[in-house]
């Protein structure tokens, strides 16, 4: 990959993520305005779902944030924002419902889940390094080499922990819709929508993975020209 075509594709790709977050946002603001028939909320949803699957370990918080929501296995808490901890909405159910199938997958030993959970602290600690190095590494790249390799590897593991995450996150959406079809939670448009709110949602996924595998090869490509 040369240069002009590591810009054109990386600017692409930039191009592509600001779309799939504003279409994210938007979807998100559309569905959070269709209010459930059940007029349940995402609190009481996640409770249900998480009672539904003989889970009685995990606590449903509320956090700060908007699109804040998310499910931590450490301390067994399924976390949400306020619009959805509240709401009422199609975009609340499928949040909350994503976030408990999180939950359903540490309690079934899901194994890309663990997997995930076991590289976290050393893809945290790449992950603070990894700007640091990139700025030392084109800055010094001709007198020490060895520190764009470290460079390289510490991108390799950010970009193979955001491949890891795909199919955790499409899995967790998939036992969450089936469970809200299942429960009569949703149905018909309120089920579609809860549907394509969350493809929106994994598509943010999608184009982060694909950011880190260019920018990891652009990386490959430079040191080896070295």
């Amino acid at each position: 990959m040369g240069y002009f075509g590591f810009y054109a594709v990386t600017i692409t790709l930039s191009l592509v993520g600001l779309y799939i977050s504003n279409k994210l946002k938007s979807k998100f603001k559309k569905y959070d305005r269709h209010l459930l028939r059940s007029g349940l909320s995402g609190a009481e949803i996640a409770k249900s779902m998480l009672s539904s699957y003989g889970i009685n370990d995990v606590t449903i918080t509320m956090v700060n944030g908007t699109l804040s929501d998310h499910y931590n296995p450490l301390t067994k808490t399924v976390n949400l924002s306020p619009a959805v901890y509240q709401g009422r909405s199609v975009a609340a159910a499928a949040v909350a419902a994503h976030e408990c199938g999180h939950a359903v997958q540490h309690a079934e030993l899901y194994p890309m889940l663990q997997l995930r959970s076991k590289v976290v602290p050393v893809v945290q600690i790449a992950a603070r390094m990894q700007q640091f190095l990139l700025i030392i590494a084109f800055v010094l790249m001709s007198q020490f080499p060895q520190v764009m390799f470290f460079t390289i590897i510490a991108f390799m593991i950010t970009t193979l922990f955001s491949f890891i995450t795909l199919p955790v996150e499409f899995d967790a959406s998939k036992r969450a819709l089936a469970w809200l079809e299942s429960s009569n939670i949703t149905a018909g448009a309120e089920h579609e929508g809860a549907k394509d709110a969350l493809h929106w949602a994994a598509m943010t996924y999608v184009s982060a993975a694909l950011s880190a595998l260019v920018m990891l090869i652009y990386l490959i490509f430079s040191f080896s020209r070295r």
